[in-house]
């Protein structure tokens, strides 16, 4: 049995993986898959969030979990599950990153580029700390292989994203993080993160092994079973590989 902790990506919540979790607890597996401090509903005020402070947040979830786990992070919320493995490394069997960040020591989300898509529909908060979409725009970029009606009810719970994660470095080393083994699911009809950019992170930080999903941005909505079924078979793999 392996014990998954599913983290999201910028401007969802732990809702997002709720056609996964029942697919990996019927499997045999267990699984927790937390808000993010700011997100989902969570009430830490968006002024407070910051890259350290996920960090801190999913290293702290993995310690009261009571057994090593294999953490997931989807899109942004690879910065988090980097930053957890440079604190916790120890406790953790592997990372598998869907379709998710994966940066060095230093670098900032803010400097890798984006998607053409991301500019529309865009939302600056007032104050200019956070951000969303408009839900009418959300589905093309996150959700466009996903049935509509689930896409729909996924854009109307977007909350926004506070974007200092965005603009900080990642405090990553090979000793600690490093030392973690790591895999990638890497999806081919990304609108929101494009398949050459996830490509472009994996030559910088290698991953193996690497699983290609003919999927949108969000394949827990839109190809649930197939996404629980390579989840399952790279821990296996990445169990096999690490003994703690």
């Amino acid at each position: 049995m392996t014990h998954f902790v599913l983290i999201h990506g910028g401007l969802h919540g732990g809702w997002c993986w709720e056609r996964v979790v029942p697919l990996l607890e019927a499997a045999g597996h267990t699984a927790v898959a937390p808000n993010l401090p700011g997100m989902g509903g969570d009430p830490t005020p968006l002024r407070d969030v910051t890259l350290a402070r996920n960090g801190d947040f999913v290293a702290d979830v993995i310690r009261k979990q009571g057994k090593p786990v294999i953490l997931v992070g989807h899109s942004m919320g690879g910065l988090s599950i980097s930053e957890a493995a440079e604190r916790v490394p120890e406790r953790i069997i592997g990372l598998i990153y869907l379709t998710a960040e994966l940066l060095p020591h230093g670098a900032r989300m803010a400097d890798q580029g984006g998607s053409e898509h991301h500019a529309e529909g865009l939302i600056v908060s007032p104050e200019g700390s956070s951000t969303t979409y408009k839900a009418a725009v959300a589905p093309k970029i996150f959700y466009n292989r996903t049935d509509p009606a689930i896409a729909a009810r996924a854009a109307a719970r977007l909350t926004p994203q506070p974007l200092a994660p965005l603009a900080e470095p990642m405090t990553v080393t090979a000793e600690r993080f490093g030392r973690v083994p790591r895999a990638y699911i890497e999806c081919t009809d990304d609108n929101a993160l494009p398949l050459k950019m996830q490509r472009k992170m994996q030559a910088a930080l290698p991953c193996d092994p690497v699983i290609t999903m003919d999927s949108d941005h969000s394949p827990f909505l839109s190809a649930p079973a197939d996404l629980t079924a390579h989840l399952i078979a790279l821990a296996a793999t990445l169990a096999a590989r690490r003994k703690l």
